[in-house]
């Protein structure tokens, strides 16, 4: 994944599934990995993730009672090599539609039905004053680290 300028987190995973099901686990299958009991934001218990499969499309959350709670947006749709999506939530936890950080996502075939997968959070200067601390939040072993341990084991259909 090319270096590109100002603060970002990086992370890889290799899983064991062709590119075209860990991007279909990535973005459609969001929910079944992302540990909506302690990452959401809404107000309500969120029981869906979704991420709308076109550029332009919405990312959120749904919540039992069919209230939604933005995250952002995707920018580009290219399976199944790449996704990028607009994080817009704050510092303190809330959707922030004037907040612009980026999540791209890369999927790379490998030898036998394998996937490289990279992750790239950028942008993360957007957050001013708390830029570094949301860098190293997004960066520790419970971060986007965590994240991608629990969607490898989603790729591989373990739940």
């Amino acid at each position: 994944m090319p270096q590109t300028a100002g603060l970002a987190v990086r992370q890889t995973v290799t899983v064991d599934a062709p590119p075209e099901r860990a991007f279909t686990v990535f973005t459609a299958d969001l929910a079944s990995w992302w540990p909506l009991d302690a990452y959401h934001i809404g107000a309500q218990p969120a029981v869906a993730v979704v991420v709308e499969p076109r550029a332009g499309g919405r990312w959120y959350e749904r919540a039992a009672d069919g209230s939604e709670c933005d995250w952002g947006s995707v920018l580009a749709w290219e399976p199944p090599h790449r996704v990028v999506l607009v994080w817009q939530i704050s510092a303190e936890w809330q959707p922030d539609p004037g907040l612009h950080t980026e999540v791209e996502v890369r999927f790379a075939a490998e030898e036998g039905d394998r996937t490289r997968v990279e992750l790239e959070h950028r942008g993360l200067e957007a957050y001013g004053e708390r830029a570094q601390q949301m860098r190293d939040i997004f960066g520790s072993p419970d971060g986007w680290g965590s994240l991608l341990r629990r969607f490898a084991a989603g790729a591989r259909g373990e739940r």
